[in-house]
Parts: C-alpha cells; sequence; structure tokens
C-alpha cells in the first residue's frame, strides 16, 4: 500500500457501505504496528466490526489488540451520542411546547446529519484534543467526514443563534444546534484535516462504475475544502485463475473496463490496487496479506483445505428467483412498488425487471427512475413493451426547484450569514432525499389505477420528518386545506401494505446486509414494512471453476442465510450476470433463472 512509504500521523478511510474500508483501515493499522509504530485505530461506524475483524472484543476507550503488539483499537459509538445529543436539545422544551412540535424536533435529530455531526464530535475530541492521542504515533479512523459537514462546521453562521430561531423546517440545520460550546475544538479538527503533513484521506473503492461516481464526488467536495492529500485505493480487483471459468473472464473485463474509465478526478491520484480475497477478511494473518498480490502459481486454498470447509448452499436450499413472487406482486391489480437499498447494489435493475414482468403480465406500468445514467429506462422504454412507460426523475432538477422555493420564501429575512448556512444546509443529501420525495409523492398517487415501480425511496427518516412536519403544520395551523392531495395522502399509502410492497435489495456479503437490516428498521420505525429482500448478484446459484470464485461462493452461505433465517419474511435471488442486465429479454432471465446463460 503506497501510502504507507511516508505515512502521516492521521489516517482517514472513506468510501461508501460495502467497498472494504474497515479492512483496508485495519490492514493498514497492523502493517505499521508490525513496524514498530504505536497505533490507535478508531471506528465512528454505528454497524462496526472492527471486533469480528481484529478478533478483539473492544470498548469505547483505547484497547490493546492482544495479539498484535502496539497496537490499541476502539469503537465509538455515533448512535449512542447521537441520542444523547438529541436529548440535550430536545429535551428542555418538551414541557414548553405541544406534543406535535416536540415530535418534529426530535425527528430533525434522528437522520444521518446528526449522527454523523454526533461521530464528528467523537473523534474531534481525538484529533482536537492533544492529550487524547499523545501516546500514539498514528491515528487511523476507518470512517471519515462527509465535504458537506465539514462544510457545516467551517460556515462562521453555525456558531451563531440563527438555527435556535431556524423555522424552515430544513433537516440538516438542526444537528447544529448544541455544537456552539464545541466551536474551537471543531476549528481545530478541520484544521488539521486539511493539513498535508498531518493527514492523509484514503478513499477506498471498488473496480465498479457506481464505487468510482461516488469516490470521485468525495474527493472534489474535499479537495473544496482544502483537503488535497488525497489516496486512491481499488479494492477487491479480481485476477482470473481459469481462462476456461466464463464468469471468471467477464469479471474480470468488467473491472478492467470500470478502472480504464474511472472519472478524471481520481485519474491522477496516487494508486493502491488491492486483489479480491476468497473471503471475508478476519484475523490477523489475512490481515497482514491484505494487498500482497500473490505468486501466479498460487491458488487461494490448497484444494485439500477446501474440501473440509463447509460447503456452500446447495440449489434447492437457495431463495427461490425473484420471478417467482411476479405473480403475488401482482395480485393487487395496482399500487406502489419500491425498490430499496445502498447505493451499488442493483435496486434500478431489480425495479426495472419487476416493471418489465407485470406490463408482460397486461398491467398498466409506470417505471420511474432516478438513475443518474438513465440506462435502464433507456434499455426498457422500447416500443415493443407495451403498457409500460417510463420516466426519470432527475434529482438535480427536482432539488435546484425546491431549494429555489426555500431561498425564496424562507431566506427572504435571514442576513448574509444567515442566507450562507441556509444555503449549504439545502445542499445536503437530506435536501435532495426531500426534493425527489415531493417528486414520488405525484408518481405514487398514479398507483390508484395502475402500478407504479420506483427505483430509489425515502428513507424512513424521510417519511418520519415528513410526518412530524404535516403534524406542526396541523397543529399551528388547525387547517390541512393548502395542503397538495398527493402529499395528504402519501404516507397513509407508503403505509398500507395492500399498496405500497417495498423490496429491500442487498448483496451476500456483510457491510450490504447489515446496511440493509437497519434500513429495515428505520421503515419499521416509520410504520412501513417490507414486503421482502432480495439478494442481488449471488454467485451461489453458479457453476463455477475459478478457485478464488468458488471459495466466495462458498462464503456467501452465511449471508444468505442470515437474511432468509433472520431478517426477511420474504427473500428472493438473483445470480451474477456475464453482462450487466439491460433490455426485456435480459431482465426477464435475471430474475427468472438459477443460473445465467453462457
Amino acid at each position: 500500500m503506497e501510502f504507507l512509504h511516508h505515512p502521516t500521523r492521521n489516517l482517514f478511510f472513506t468510501g461508501k457501505g460495502g467497498v472494504g474500508k474497515t479492512s483496508v483501515a485495519c490492514a493498514t493499522a497492523v502493517r505499521l504496528a508490525d513496524a514498530g509504530k504505536r497505533v490507535l485505530l478508531v471506528s465512528t461506524d454505528p454497524a462496526s466490526n472492527l471486533d469480528e475483524v481484529l478478533g478483539t472484543p473492544l470498548e469505547h476507550h483505547p484497547t490493546p489488540v492482544p495479539s498484535i503488539p502496539n497496537l490499541y483499537a476502539m469503537n465509538l459509538d455515533p448512535e449512542k451520542s447521537a441520542a444523547e445529543y438529541r436529548e440535550r436539545i430536545v429535551g428542555p422544551f418538551r414541557t414548553l411546547l405541544p406534543a406535535a412540535a416536540v415530535a418534529s424536533m426530535e425527528e430533525q435529530f434522528s437522520g444521518s446529519c446528526t449522527l454523523e455531526i454526533a461521530a464528528f464530535d467523537e473523534f474531534s475530541r481525538l484529533l482536537g484534543d492533544a492529550t487524547a492521542t499523545a501516546l500514539f504515533e498514528h491515528v487511523i479512523f476507518d470512517t471519515a467526514p462527509t465535504g458537506h459537514t465539514l462544510r457545516l462546521l467551517t460556515l462562521p453562521s453555525a456558531w451563531s443563534g440563527f438555527m435556535e430561531s431556524n423555522t424552515t423546517g430544513s433537516s440538516c440545520l438542526g444537528p447544529l444546534a448544541g455544537l456552539q460550546t464545541q466551536q474551537t475544538l471543531y476549528q481545530d479538527t478541520v484544521r488539521a484535516l486539511s493539513d498535508p503533513a498531518v493527514t492523509t484521506l484514503v478513499m477506498v473503492t471498488r473496480a465498479e462504475v457506481t464505487a468510482f461516481r461516488e469516490a470521485a464526488r468525495t474527493s472534489g467536495e474535499l479537495k473544496a475544502l482544502g483537503v488535497s492529500n488525497q489516496h486512491l485505493v481499488i479494492n477487491a480487483v479480481f485476477q482470473s485463475n481459469s481462462g476456461d471459468d466464463p464468469f471468471a473472464v467477464a469479471m474480470q473485463q468488467r473491472g478492467e473496463k470500470a478502472i480504464s474509465e474511472m472519472p478524471l478526478v481520481l485519474q491522477d491520484l496516487p494508486r493502491t490496487l488491492i486483489p479480491l480475497t476468497a473471503g471475508g477478511v478476519l484475523g490477523v494473518v489475512a490481515l497482514r496479506n491484505l494487498g500482497r498480490i500473490p505468486a501466479a502459481n498460487v491458488q487461494p486454498e490448497a484444494t485439500a483445505q477446501q474440501e473440509l470447509r463447509p460447503s456452500g448452499l446447495k440449489h434447492h436450499e437457495l431463495p427461490l428467483p425473484l420471478a417467482a413472487m411476479i405473480a403475488d406482486l401482482a395480485a393487487p391489480g395496482h399500487g406502489v412498488i419500491l425498490a430499496m437499498g445502498k447505493g451499488g447494489v442493483g435496486k434500478t435493475t431489480v425495479a426495472a425487471a419487476v416493471a418489465v414482468a407485470l406490463a408482460d403480465r397486461g398491467f398498466e406500468v409506470h417505471l420511474s427512475t432516478t438513475d443518474p445514467a438513465a440506462h435502464i429506462a433507456a434499455a426498457v422504454a422500447g416500443r415493443t413493451i407495451t403498457n409500460l412507460t417510463v420516466s426519470r426523475i432527475d434529482p438535480v432538477a427536482e432539488t435546484a426547484r425546491y431549494s429555489n422555493e426555500v431561498m425564496q420564501n424562507a431566506g427572504a429575512g435571514l442576513d448574509d450569514s444567515g442566507k450562507a448556512l441556509l444555503a449549504e444546509d439545502l445542499r445536503s443529501p437530506c435536501t435532495e432525499e426531500i426534493a425527489v420525495f415531493r417528486a414520488f409523492a405525484d408518481a405514487v398517487a398514479k398507483g390508484t389505477n395502475r402500478f407504479v415501480v420506483l427505483d430509489t425511496a425515502p428513507t424512513g427518516h424521510t417519511v418520519l420528518l415528513l410526518d412530524s412536519a404535516l403534524a406542526y403544520h396541523r397543529e399551528v395551523t388547525r387547517q390541512t386545506a393548502g395542503m397538495p392531495e398527493a402529499v395528504q395522502n402519501l404516507l397513509p399509502r407508503l403505509r398500507d401494505p395492500e399498496f405500497t410492497r417495498v423490496l429491500i435489495v442487498t448483496l451476500p456479503e456483510a457491510t450490504p446486509v447489515h446496511e440493509a437490516a437497519e434500513l429495515q428498521r428505520d421503515l419499521r420505525r416509520a410504520e412501513i414494512e417490507p414486503y421482502a429482500w432480495v439478494i442481488n448478484q449471488s454467485l451461489s446459484p453458479l457453476n463455477l471453476t475459478d478457485p478464488l470464485l468458488s471459495e466466495r461462493q462458498r462464503n456467501e452461505a452465511r449471508y444468505i442465510n442470515e437474511v432468509v433465517q433472520q431478517l426477511a419474511i420474504r427473500t428472493a435471488l438473483i445470480s451474477w450476470q456475464i453482462e450487466p442486465p439491460a433490455g426485456r429479454a435480459a431482465l426477464n432471465h435475471a430474475i427468472a433463472a438459477e443460473v445465467p446463460v453462457i
């Protein structure tokens, strides 16, 4: 790993869920500790598996890792910190405001923005307080703050009393309301992050188009804020060891193509490529080997060792293909089907496949996508697919329209400082979600006489944010005459299991499954019960000969079982496809076949 040739004191690892940033952060910590450096490894991930990777129970304070001299690790708990932070702000108002107003305040402090600022609050103590880490030569964080959080914390107006009098209903200003006492500490932390002699930002990604797109966005945002010492790690790069395995050959070619076409902003960064591993990176031996290129004639595991391992799931033990659910999804004759999940799991493909399958059964179907490339929409919108219409909700256009409306209304009476803070709030991911949500309200209303399939849906937090805002509006105005019908009926429709079916899309890997479980908890908190889980891009149904992919196939079993036995009411499975599914025939085949056609 090239960034370890001259490592800075602080190393921050960032990347979207499932790319392996925890594994790379842990491997980095082990390498530095093995070199005789005293290292502190910190996770601020609410779903951290640092204990599992290191094989050591961790606490909220530096804990020595017995098997690795010089290495200490700790799990910060931003969820607990966010809960305490929320109560510190909301508590004094419980006896002063109506219940609806208190509920609205609580929901303002329940989203990802609050969690991220709470995490920043936690690790700022380690960065800004010199005594907190004086015993360590290197401090490694396996989750980094986003550009949005850093911009908020560098705005002078964030430290004023503006939030206390703000009534715009915006979703990210609230979390800043209690930060004034930490102003100096946070400003020191932001300075340390932007000092290239002190801090390196390591962006972990995979050789996938969506992962590169997210890394490019993060890189540009942070460079604009002065965080210029960046390094790109492309994790899980696959090199086939079996020329006669068409799946292995296709996977290698797809990764090579993604790397050759990665965004320009990433091409100039110093780069480390880490080979794909056979399974989860757990334990000291695996961490020490991560990133080391094996000899060309060495297979991932000896054959005898493989035979001793528990086999993967048999074909009859796998969940049924998604096509088996279409009849039940079609039974109401109309309604809304939402494909939900983290970025990169394939929810656009799932939405398009379901829409095509329903249209083929003779139902009127409208597919609405927010896919930036709109490649799925283009693929299914041909004249040969009767009964199907396709539209694209443009998140950029919807957000701009919503932001202009808020600035003209809520920002009209603010001074320049207040307007700057409001403008930054409107640049947050929360704003885009709410803006797109408004467009969804109109799309959902169409489900009364046809099927509407949406490839992106609001989180439970956004649903509750809207719910609490509407309750507050009714409490204050005592009337709802001005509320659009689509918005007024949106929440009852989303919560009606006969009208709305939610498909949670995930991958058969640890992080995507655990993030999907968090999404399910969020939805249930909003009184929305998922209809089914869809495990996408599974190797389990395939006839593989490549030894590394065969081992990964066996390792999928635990995560498929976790979904089927612990998390989902219903489960469907889609196998990994040689060609990304696009077009009517390919989409139908992807959700119907156990084994892709070669």
